[in-house]
């Protein structure tokens, strides 16, 4: 079992995108790499410096971590600072935020594709994950309890496995 954690804008879209994969074995939604311990999505909402994030744990057997960086780089805009859909502030940055050493050149590769492909750079964070604190139990799997709540990501992604 591997983690990566995720930052692409709404965590509540990330959260149920990823949800769908074989060898995606768990979710969780909070808040990575802000300045401050334990922070409640009021804080988060107010510019704490946290990114709304999702803490992703997979089989890298069955889904590698290159299969899984392909499918996040579908639902974020690489080359949005700090917005995502509709969304806008520090806490809708997009970031991939490792947790082993062996996770970074595949990380590295994956974006230096992504950039070529793109022909600029991209305005993804890429880095250890420093501090994850989980979000509010209504956060999690709320698109799931809340089905018509608002995502950034088209609905029909939530389908494509």
């Amino acid at each position: 079992m591997n983690t990566i954690y995720l930052a692409g804008g709404c965590f509540w879209g990330v959260e149920k995108f990823f949800r769908q994969f074989d060898g995606v074995v768990n979710t969780r939604v909070g808040y990575a790499n802000g300045p401050t311990a334990n922070p409640s999505y009021q804080d988060v909402c107010r510019s704490s410096g946290h990114a709304e994030t999702v803490q992703v744990d997979y089989d890298e057997s069955r889904l590698p971590l290159r299969e899984l960086l392909t499918y996040y780089f579908m639902v974020i805009d690489p080359l949005s600072l700090n917005r995502q859909g509709e969304d806008e502030g520090v806490q809708y940055r997009t970031g991939i935020y490792y947790t082993a050493p062996d996770q970074l050149p595949i990380i590295q590769e994956v974006c230096a594709q992504k950039e070529q492909e793109l022909g600029q750079p991209l305005l993804v964070e890429v880095g250890p994950l420093e501090n994850f604190y989980s979000a509010e139990d209504y956060h999690q799997r709320y698109l799931d309890k809340n089905p018509a709540g608002y995502c950034h990501i088209p609905r029909a992604l939530f389908h494509i496995h």
